[in-house]
């Protein structure tokens, strides 16, 4: 008789999640948990929490409906905190399972987790299973991909590459050991009901995926992508992606899908192109992993110090320069920002306030409901200069910025008002 934990991470949903249907096949018993931490909840060495409450939200609404799938089909989803470690050395005490199934996240603090749960014990078994392209499928080992994108994207190409196949969600689920039951379980309170942008969960996910299409959205996105206001700019997937309630895999499906019924046009390419970025962020950390997160990222130069009045300034829209606070005031007041408004916040932060890059980095962390730890380190190394990026930093030039994004001051008024 196999029993096992599966342990969600940043995988939310049943449909196309290769690790959870291999826990599927392969327990008698099954137990799906996810962790609060304890550390998300502590202060960083800036002095603000890891997880904000706009982060909070989005995920609560996501367990939430993964829970109600779960319990559909005859399962559950426990949701457990404390000290990492603890959680899971209290599990095997009291349950006695020793098999964990999750995703596989090549992140530190995420490796760091694995390893701690094979010192206590556990045997664990992890899938890759977040990116669009299957690693396996390139012709070069990830230790030795291209450093620039452009060459990574020619290569990709070359090899007519377009996604991995997405696989079907497991429809039978193995009953939950007896005992299980009487696991506490820890949700967050939402105080933010009222105020939610995007609402996180599978099925909504899938609702918002197939509204994009439906309404031809693709066609448009190369050229409306920059824009900073409104729900139809840009594809908004990221939030779904970013917690993994939706597949980058079952996208580009969706999207070869779209092409051969209506034809590929730019639109369409683009949108293919930004899901390649994303793989691009992801494949890195198998090549420079730690290096990643060094304050010197892959270069020799310095950081920036961290002085806290000015990070407060910034964080808080109150710099002076309207289009940095508006976009900030968006931040905090929403839990989202444009792609645009990302990378011009950050220029201003790095190279005109001379700021830590890194506290950037957290702070976004702290407050993006689209945080997604790959994606998040590999652009603001970007911005920052301190990644592979040939051209040593991107900085922005903010009077140019405003007249090509905000000419009218529409946005700022929104924000500033």
């Amino acid at each position: 008789m196999t029993v096992a934990i599966y342990y969600f991470r940043n995988d939310l949903r049943l449909e196309d999640n290769p690790a959870f249907i291999l826990a599927c096949k392969n327990a008698d018993f099954l137990l799906p948990i996810y962790v609060h931490e304890q550390k998300l909840e502590e202060e960083t060495r800036w002095g603000f929490s890891r997880l904000g409450q706009h982060r909070k939200a989005f995920l609560q609404d996501s367990l939430e409906d993964l829970r109600t799938q779960l319990r559909y089909l005859g399962s559950d989803l426990f949701e457990l905190a404390g000290d990492f470690k603890e959680v899971f050395s209290a599990l095997r005490t009291q349950l006695g399972i020793n098999l964990i199934y999750c995703e596989q996240i090549v992140a530190p603090e995420e490796l760091e987790q694995v390893r701690v749960l094979k010192t206590i014990g556990f045997e664990v078994i992890s899938s890759w299973q977040s990116s669009m392209l299957n690693p396996h499928s390139l012709l070069f080992k990830l230790e030795d991909m291209p450093d620039v994108f452009t060459q990574f994207r020619q290569q990709v190409e070359k090899q007519k590459l377009r996604f991995a196949n997405p696989v079907e969600a497991h429809v039978s689920i193995p009953p939950l050991l007896a005992g299980s039951k009487a696991l506490s379980q820890k949700t967050y309170v939402d105080m933010l009901s009222s105020k939610k942008s995007f609402l996180g969960g599978e099925s909504k996910a899938l609702l918002h995926i197939e509204q994009y299409f439906d309404r031809r959205l693709p066609d448009t996105y190369k050229q409306t992508r920059n824009q900073l206001i409104g729900l139809d700019y840009s594809s908004k997937f990221s939030p779904w992606l970013a917690s993994g309630c939706c597949s980058a895999r079952s996208i580009a499906k969706k999207l070869t899908e779209y092409e051969l019924e209506y034809g590929a046009n730019d639109g369409t390419y683009w949108l293919w192109f930004e899901l390649l970025w994303r793989d691009y962020f992801r494949f890195l950390h198998f090549k420079y992993d730690n290096k990643l997160y060094r304050s010197t990222g892959l270069s020799t130069e310095p950081n920036n110090p961290f002085i806290e009045i000015i990070f407060k300034q910034w964080s808080s829209g109150s710099t002076g320069e309207s289009l940095i606070d508006a976009g900030m005031r968006e931040l905090q007041g929403t839990g989202y920002l444009s792609n645009r408004m990302r990378q011009i916040v950050a220029s201003y932060w790095i190279y005109n306030m001379k700021g830590d890059w890194q506290a950037g980095a957290a702070w976004f962390e702290s407050q993006l409901i689209d945080y997604d730890v790959y994606s998040n380190q590999g652009n603001w190394l970007y911005i920052a200069g301190k990644g592979t990026d040939p051209r040593g930093g991107r900085p922005m030039n903010l009077a140019k910025q405003t007249q090509d994004h905000d000419p009218d001051g529409i946005y700022r008024k929104i924000w500033l008002s």
